[in-house]
């Protein structure tokens, strides 16, 4: 009773500022797994005139919590519903769902929330009239260099687009490579927005991350590349290479790039690949997803994970891969320690082609598209830093395996009264 009677009341807090109620529906999230689980993803695809909707609320056991409507696609209209929940094990949890809808009030102000972000993405152009590395003021939501490009590496600050949790940070470099590089934490808490991953002295005194991986020409963590039968290609050459940001938070960070007219080496026929890259509150993990504008199921790609120097490997042989290993993250020794990582890629077995031995560069699965033409697998990564992490390879190898099997047993939605 008190849940509706908060769901009604914040409609007729909406109403009145200009706001019209569209839908309201209630999903039914099961967790079918014997164990607890913390910030699970609640995903909704919105249909006909739910698309319109500008602004949504969810409650749970009377609580409101946080939501977000993205569009995925740049058309104007709301693609999904996402919030997260915690669960207990066989729990099942009811979500009240309001979708609304603004009118043609342009005093329309959305009501007043206390939300806390709890991801975040940038992409931001160097200044050249700012000389702090961590105080550049030009923030993009999308950018294309097309092939007259010299060094697109070097176009934007931090080298690309970067994203992050509490738990963890990441850039995807804007060049050939699209190497995904690493920013550890010391702390649960979002940083990037004020180190821009060049944590500065006084900063990392005070307890901030910073990057944590050397990458060279490996795949980092991740990177999707070409295969021309015997190692990972570049991608390149393409006539247009893309960054955008889809959607910040509060619970989700999306990021794509996108690649037009690649001619792989070794093939004729150029395609445009689309990467999108989602990271979710409370999460160490990203799934990624591979689309197509053509059929390449005759063709294969390669991914996987830098072979940090030194490191412990770990694999089910079944697409789960890891490794634990320590390295310096950058050439200059003496203003950076050794920083120890833990690595892991989770590949669906029916996108896996083979798998590699290391080379001394990389972890590699050869790999190819499945249905819809699709390929998607995830990543994740910690930092020995972390207070709040895993610090030794047992530890990590063992995240690593309940990972998996978390991923393997999704929670169940039903959703129920539902007016399209």
């Amino acid at each position: 009773m008190y849940q509706r009677i908060m769901v009604a009341a914040l409609a007729q807090l909406a109403l009145a500022t200009g706001m019209q109620a569209q839908q309201q529906f209630t999903i039914d999230i099961y967790n079918p797994a014997p164990f607890e689980r913390t910030d699970i993803p609640v995903c909704i695809a919105l249909e006909g005139t739910e698309r319109s909707a500008t602004w949504a609320s969810v409650f749970i056991d009377g609580k409101e919590t946080a939501a977000q409507l993205d569009d995925l696609d740049a058309d104007g209209m709301a693609d999904e519903l996402c919030f997260v929940c915690n669960m207990n094990k066989r729990q099942t949890l009811q979500a009240n769902v309001t979708l609304f809808n603004s009118d043609a009030n342009a005093n329309f102000q959305q009501p007043e929330r206390e939300t806390t972000a709890r991801t975040y993405a940038e992409i931001v152009l160097r200044n050249p009239a700012v000389k702090e590395k961590n105080r550049h003021d030009i923030y993009l939501d999308a950018i294309t260099v097309n092939r007259r490009t010299a060094n697109p590496y070097n176009v934007l600050h931090h080298h690309g687009v970067a994203f992050e949790s509490e738990l963890i940070a990441m850039r995807i470099y804007l060049d050939k490579r699209q190497t995904i590089d690493l920013y550890g934490k010391f702390q649960k808490q979002l940083e990037l927005e004020q180190t821009q991953f060049y944590t500065s002295h006084e900063q990392k005194q005070q307890g901030f991350g910073d990057d944590v991986l050397w990458v060279g020409n490996s795949f980092g963590l991740g990177a999707l590349r070409g295969w021309n039968g015997r190692r990972p290609t570049m991608i390149d050459p393409v006539e247009r290479r893309t960054q955008r940001i889809v959607a910040k938070g509060p619970v989700r960070t999306i990021v794509e790039v996108k690649d037009e007219q690649w001619v792989a080496e070794g093939e004729q026929q150029p395609i445009d690949m689309t990467l999108r890259y989602t990271l979710y509150a409370g999460h160490r993990d990203v799934e990624v997803e591979a689309m197509f504008n053509k059929d390449i199921s005759n063709r294969r790609l390669a991914t996987g994970m830098v072979d940090v120097k030194g490191s412990q490997e770990m694999t089910d042989h079944h697409g789960l891969r890891a490794c634990w290993g320590t390295d310096w993250p950058a050439s200059d020794t003496l203003n950076w320690k050794r920083e120890t990582v833990g690595l892991a890629i989770l590949i669906p077995e029916e996108h896996i082609e083979s798998e590699l031995p290391r080379d001394g560069e990389n972890y590699t699965f050869v790999v190819k598209t499945g249905t819809n033409n699709m390929l998607h697998y995830r990543i994740a990564f910690a930092s020995d830093n972390e207070s709040f992490g895993m610090h030794t390879e047992k530890e990590w190898f063992s995240w690593v395996k309940a990972w998996r099997k978390e991923v393997e047993q999704p929670v169940k939605i039903t959703v129920r009264g539902r007016n399209r």
